[in-house]
């Protein structure tokens, strides 16, 4: 009887299974009798896998997604009021690496960076602890910080690190990369300027980074800020 019950479930039904359908029967029978007998004629409960979509939807919900408070308002006269933030790979030498950036939209100046092989919680994590100790930020309250909708961006533990700091979360549109456009245009600039695919090794794309992002803040004179640097930007603008 417990074999029927089993062979007609497919090899599925555990012993509370059998039990219930023997039950179902008129027929009575300890659940400790049903697991011997299974055990003794090799009945093996073929387990339920779990549904790896089911997760991913679990992990999604988890998820906090806000409200585009910069709607593109990229004009702005103040430093240190808001920034935006990014992610852009890398590829060299047959191998991929990953850039994270923070930039202060009023004077261009890359406030933040920080490198990884992998794409991991820890690249942003990293690059917002680099942005907490940067010595020319005195508070980073109310702070507009906007980013995409990427899964760093949407992460619990991103989100509370961002508030703890007392800045304000903003987010593009799904699909709108308009909506982040001055980490866009960074990141043109950078790949235009910057020979990282011929690196050899990421210990070298590394210091290549590091020797742009210097040379970006200190010595790249653009046009759009009236001829200086986004360091000279950015004190001029305080001075104002």
């Amino acid at each position: 009887m417990i074999k029927q019950v089993f062979d007609k479930s497919k090899s599925k039904a555990g012993w509370r299974t059998i039990q219930m359908k023997l039950k179902n029967k008129g027929i009575k029978m300890n659940h400790k009798k049903i697991q011997r007998i299974k055990k003794k004629y090799c009945m093996i409960t073929k387990i339920r896998r779990i549904n790896p979509y089911r997760v991913i939807m679990k992990k999604t919900n988890e998820h906090k997604i806000f409200e585009n408070k910069l709607n593109r308002d990229f004009k702005q006269n103040t430093p240190f009021k808001v920034f935006c933030t990014d992610i852009t790979y890398l590829p060299y030498n047959g191998r991929i690496a990953y850039l994270s950036v923070i930039k202060d939209i009023s004077s261009r100046e890359i406030i933040s960076w920080n490198m990884s092989q992998h794409l991991e919680m820890d690249i942003v994590m990293n690059t917002l602890e680099k942005m907490k100790n940067n010595p020319a930020i005195l508070s980073l309250e109310n702070i507009l910080f906007h980013s995409d909708q990427g899964f760093q961006y949407t992460n619990p533990l991103y989100i509370n690190s961002v508030k703890e700091m007392n800045m304000i979360q903003s987010m593009s549109r799904k699909g709108n990369c308009i909506d982040n456009a001055p980490m866009e245009s960074f990141f043109g600039h950078f790949k235009d300027d910057v020979d990282y695919k011929n690196c050899k090794t990421y210990e070298e794309l590394k210091t290549l980074v590091d020797e742009y992002m210097n040379y970006y803040n200190n010595e790249r004179y653009q046009w759009g800020i009236q001829k200086m640097t986004p360091v000279e930007y950015r004190n001029h603008l305080l001075l104002i």
